[in-house]
């Protein structure tokens, strides 16, 4: 497996673009082939999540590809919001000369607010004129999709020597997909038939974008979706999933990275739990705790803050074997070391150091089991406080 610049144009048969006007943004993704989605849990779903929910389980077997939209996230916007996401749906769909059941739609945005369907439909045949091929038209369509985001989020891999996965995302605040990120949208040119495409994505996403927290807020528009051209042909699949699962990680990392606000990555790890799903318990209660994510941004090496989020997690935790450790990637200080705290000045010392950078890795190691599992999240500034204070107005 090797990285490859391109984004989603790295995959053949991928074809894209977009463009940002203010706060307003429009997309599309042009590819053909099965497709496979994952949706927000939360109970209020936007509209297109209900559209796009429906078109992927009734025409999984074949997509044909997906316009988004930033600038209003059309939910809580009731019919109107259905009326609109259908309307967006259709403008692809007819341009393409396919099935509006074969298009999926994404918005992200503002809660509440109809969309600006007349600033939809007047930009609609710029963007797609230009859909291309080329690591620029990934970009583009990358950047259209932003809100908060400082930065675009894009990655993609080549396995086998010839099968290839890409995928872009945005998402920077609203972080605790009990799915996935904001929006991302992930393509591949092997081939694979919905039904399987969809295990390996809902695998790969409950190890990658499950394990995202920037704020603990579901979003209402959570999606991600990936689509399968098939033109490199069959993979070897665990090569693909290890592949897919990469891909979906670092996406994860980028957007912890660009958390609202956000000065410094943090990574948790908990190892020796009972379970995996305990584990990601435990390792998304670190990285979730606002109290030791102001830690952290302050630099203040406030460890307890991290075994107790660990604590309340509901994982099965014996005090008297667990040990924590912090590393910048480079050094590392073990602050407890099997229950018992080693927290002079020297040890408090190193550990500030430690967290001085823009990376911190939290190890907590419980030594009741072998299951393992690692968070992503960032850490609690001011500036997300400014951001959403004023995030309408």
């Amino acid at each position: 497996m090797k990285t490859i610049e391109g984004g989603i144009c790295a995959v053949k048969g991928v074809r894209a673009y977009g463009i940002k006007d203010g706060k307003m943004g429009l997309a599309i993704m042009q590819a053909k082939g099965p497709a496979a989605a994952v949706f927000t849990l939360n109970k209020v779903r936007a509209a297109p999540v209900l559209v796009t929910m429906d078109h992927v389980r009734t025409n999984g077997a074949l997509f044909n590809g997906i316009i988004a939209n930033s600038g209003g996230a059309n939910a809580f916007t009731h019919e109107q919001g259905i009326h609109d996401a259908i309307a967006m749906v259709n403008l692809l769909a007819g341009r393409l000369g396919v099935s509006p059941h074969t298009i999926g739609v994404a918005s992200t945005g503002v809660i509440g607010r109809p969309l600006n369907m007349e600033w939809i439909k007047g930009h609609f045949e710029e963007v797609f004129d230009k859909l291309g091929d080329t690591p620029e038209a990934s970009l583009a369509a990358n950047k259209a999709v932003m809100t908060t985001d400082l930065v675009p989020k894009s990655y993609a891999v080549e396995i086998d020597g010839s099968i290839r996965i890409g995928a872009i995302a945005k998402g920077s605040g609203m972080i605790e997909p009990n799915m996935g990120t904001m929006l991302s949208f992930i393509f591949t040119d092997a081939d694979i038939p919905h039904e399987t495409l969809q295990k390996c994505l809902r695998t790969a996403v409950d190890k990658s974008y499950n394990m995202v927290v920037v704020d603990g807020d579901t979003s209402t528009n959570d999606t991600v979706t990936l689509i399968a051209t098939g033109l490199s042909g069959k993979p070897d699949m665990k090569k693909f999933q290890e592949g897919l699962e990469k891909v979906c990680i670092e996406i994860a990392k980028q957007v912890a990275r660009d958390g609202e606000g956000a000065t410094k990555l943090i990574e948790a790890t908990v190892e020796g739990a009972r379970t995996v799903k305990e584990a990601r318990k435990g390792a998304k209660a670190i990285v979730r705790s606002p109290l030791f994510k102001a830690a952290v941004y302050g630099t203040d090496p406030n460890w307890g803050r991290a075994v107790c989020a660990v604590g309340y997690s509901s994982c099965d935790v014996d005090p008297a074997k667990v040990t924590l450790i912090f590393s910048n990637g480079k050094d590392s200080v073990a602050l407890v070391d099997h229950g018992m705290p080693k927290s002079g000045e020297a040890i408090l010392a190193r550990a500030k150091a430690i967290m001085s950078g823009d990376t911190l890795f939290v190890t907590a190691k419980l030594g009741l089991g072998k299951a393992k599992a690692t968070a992503w999240g960032c850490d609690l500034t001011h500036k997300y406080v400014d951001i959403n204070a004023s995030y309408t107005t």
